[in-house]
């Protein structure tokens, strides 16, 4: 096919998708999950440095190196806005649900199962490897080194479905009572020496408050802009404030080697950081929804959203399969030496488009067990608005 009727068929494949999508659907919800989910990725690959070291890989960070780039992690860390799409979809399926007449017990069971679906092909193949990876003779620190960042996104998800569980008990709840929560723990910890275990506590309530900040957005209660601009303005000065003057680290995710970080387990600095991304992501609904009126913007949207899991689950495989297969032509900058300097990052950039086709791989191996499992492969953009059933794509990946 030439390229010109390449571009045809991906115009006309893209106006069918914005065709079949109903007038209705909230498009902003969707751009940001697509916008959070790219951003944890481009974050992950970016900061995640697998050195060669003789036999032994083992991770690293330029942030270690070079903590002038901590702002990269502001911009990459979109955790909080996940939590914040997730509320306001869980407590609208679960309000339409109870109009409907089903069952708390089998909503759950629904989305849950969607949402750990998509777990079982990596447990099971990063199952398999490490056993290979160890009979033949592989060094221990490395294969450990390459399970625990495969598996490191599980986390979210069994604090995610946590929160799924309680929607319930979470519809009604003022994000300010967990906010008061992490508050409280840090006090604890930071100020009167309390045991650092206590820091665990926040990983529950540090992600509940976007959770229950996507709550307050199903009430009707962020409509209004200055809610936004109060989450930017103040999220993002309390977290200036903690790090110039509190102490606490200016990278919002987690640095080998550190003290204390931000994000394992949440600190208050990420969840008032975290406000005030959700406070922007608030503020650019309405340009996100005429961004998302071309059909060919909605179309990659969409894309991204109907694979949500399987990019999330795979991403650091796609970066691990990558180097692990570079480590045949020797250390490769960028992929195998120390992240120490800019000729690092300039290296990592040009990485990056190969991460990206690995994770397509990975994408056309594994999507089918996101979407159901084997068989056709339907679109659930077509199928998710149905008027008996008001679900948004942005319910499908459960992310």
């Amino acid at each position: 096919m030439s390229p010109r009727g390449a571009r045809h068929r991906l115009r006309h494949s893209a106006a069918r998708v914005d065709a079949a999508t109903p007038a209705d659907r909230d498009r902003a919800v969707d751009a940001l999950r697509a916008i959070a989910i790219l951003g944890v990725v481009l974050g992950h690959w970016l900061v995640t440095a697998l050195v060669a070291d003789g036999r032994t890989l083992r991770t690293a960070s330029p942030l270690q190196h070079m903590p002038w780039l901590a702002p990269v992690s502001w911009a990459f860390q979109t955790l909080a806005v996940f939590f914040l799409v997730g509320g306001h979809v869980a407590t609208r399926s679960h309000a339409s649900a109870r109009r409907r007449g089903i069952p708390y017990r089998r909503w759950l069971t629904t989305r849950l199962s969607r949402l750990f679906k998509p777990v079982a092909a990596v447990l099971t193949l990063w199952t398999v490897a490490a056993t290979l990876l160890l009979l033949t003779g592989a060094d221990f620190l490395t294969v450990r080194t390459l399970v625990k960042l495969a598996l490191s996104p599980l986390w979210f998800l069994l604090v995610f479905a946590a929160l799924t569980a309680a929607t319930p008990l979470l519809t009604r709840l003022n994000p300010l009572w967990p906010l008061a929560v992490v508050l409280h723990v840090d006090l604890l910890r930071f100020g009167l020496d309390a045991p650092s275990w206590l820091g665990w506590v926040n990983l529950a309530a540090g992600w509940m408050v976007p959770y229950a900040l996507g709550a307050a957005w199903t009430r009707g209660e962020l409509e209004r802009r200055r809610a936004g601009w109060i989450l930017l303005a103040g999220g993002a000065a309390v977290t200036a404030a903690l790090v110039a003057w509190a102490g606490y680290p200016a990278s919002m995710v987690g640095v080998p080697g550190a003290a204390v970080s931000n994000l394992d387990p949440p600190t208050l600095a990420a969840v008032t950081f975290g406000l005030a991304q959700c406070g922007l992501a608030l503020l650019l609904r309405e340009r996100l929804r005429r961004a998302m009126r071309r059909p060919m913007a909605w179309a990659a949207v969409a894309l991204v959203n109907l694979s949500a899991m399987t990019v999330f689950l795979w991403h650091q495989t796609a970066l691990m399969a990558t180097t692990a297969t570079g480590l045949l032509a020797g250390r490769l900058p960028g992929l195998h030496t120390r992240p120490e300097g800019l000729d690092w990052v300039a290296a990592r950039l040009v990485w990056l488009p190969v991460f990206a086709l690995a994770l397509g791989v990975c994408w056309a191996a594994f999507r089918s067990y996101e979407q159901g499992g084997g068989g056709r492969s339907r679109s659930r953009v077509v199928r998710a608005h149905r008027p008996s059933d008001r679900r948004t794509p942005a319910d499908v990946p459960h992310v």
